[in-house]
């Protein structure tokens, strides 16, 4: 993840910095499973899957923006 935090900050293209906020929104969703996991509060899961669904809504917008602009 902290490769994925350099690539975002120093990434050269905007391509770049898609990928590494992928990677960084399927890791925190990861790790978000693994604390309702742990704590045993299935509430957790249920945040995780619309931050999920926020970040491949996210994605597909700036992916769009990036091929044809808006």
């Amino acid at each position: 993840m902290l490769l994925a935090v350099i690539r975002f900050l120093l990434g050269p293209k905007a391509a770049d910095r898609m990928v590494a906020f992928d990677i960084m929104t399927v890791s925190s969703i990861g790790l978000i499973g693994l604390i309702a996991l742990n704590a045993g509060r299935m509430i957790y899961l249920d945040i995780a899957l619309v931050y999920g669904l926020l970040s491949f809504i996210g994605v597909v917008i700036i992916g769009r923006y990036i091929e044809r602009g808006l």
